[in-house]
């Protein structure tokens, strides 16, 4: 009886453990850029953030980069859509972190609030 309530424990603790990992996917949505600054600048400040956090950086149209994060074998893709009054990262395609439905490992997450804060930085630094 007590070897089947510790394996009932223990198969809970690993699927609680794994559900952990999965959370919503969350985009940065229509950031203010806090400056007066020229749509270039902001551009440049963006590719700057991007590539000091080892993320390839693209324009593949006016007021937009296409962002692409590879670490070991996971790989996330972000389009960045920019003026000179907002800027947003917006999913496009990852591969094994796990996207279903709106859920996506929480690392993808981390990733794109750290690419979120370095460009806010990169913006306040542009601006001085």
């Amino acid at each position: 009886m007590k070897i089947l309530k510790g394996l009932a424990i223990a198969a809970m603790l690993v699927t609680l453990a794994g559900c952990g990992r999965i959370q919503p996917l969350r985009n940065v949505e229509n950031t203010p850029v806090a400056y007066n600054l020229q749509i270039t600048q902001v551009k440049q400040a963006i590719m700057e953030a991007g590539m000091r956090r080892n993320w390839v950086m693209m324009e593949t149209k006016p007021g937009v980069i296409r962002a692409e994060y590879t670490a070991r074998t996971h790989i996330a893709i972000v389009d960045i859509v920019y003026s000179d009054k907002t800027y947003s990262i917006d999913y496009v395609s990852s591969e094994n972190l796990m996207y279903e439905d709106g859920k996506i490992h929480r690392n993808y997450n981390r990733w794109v609030n750290n690419l979120d804060v370095d460009i806010k930085k990169e913006l306040a630094m542009v601006a001085q």
